[in-house]
């Protein structure tokens, strides 16, 4: 079964910048679309962005100016490039298929964003 694991996760400052990263067991980044999602205690996990295999790219509003999704075609990576974080930003990341796309595989354990001073 497809595996996905994140990492990149920690402690930043208030404007400050972090790059997750999500690798999979399996080349699956060139077929399905994919998606960095965040979830907060008691909040359902929300999908902050995506990128088809095409390199068309989705972003939620709360992120859009400041967060840059991107494939890795040689590190079979997809990354999530954070800039002027907030402490709003604060979550655990996830990386899965684009729900709006198809089913989600396993879930991950995904990285921790503190964003705090």
């Amino acid at each position: 079964q497809v595996h996905v694991v994140e990492s990149g996760g920690g402690l930043v400052q208030p404007g400050g910048s972090l790059r997750l990263s999500c690798a999979a067991s399996e080349s699956i980044f060139s077929i399905y679309a994919m998606g960095w999602y965040r979830q907060t205690p008691g909040k359902q996990r929300e999908l902050v962005a995506s990128i088809t295999p095409g390199g068309n790219t989705y972003y939620v509003d709360s992120v859009k100016g400041r967060f840059t999704i991107s494939r890795d075609s040689a590190k079979n990576t997809i990354d999530l490039e954070m800039g002027s974080l907030k402490p709003d930003d604060t979550a655990v990341y996830y990386c899965n298929r684009d729900r709006r796309f198809g089913a989600t595989i396993r879930w991950g354990q995904g990285t921790q964003v503190t964003v705090s001073s």
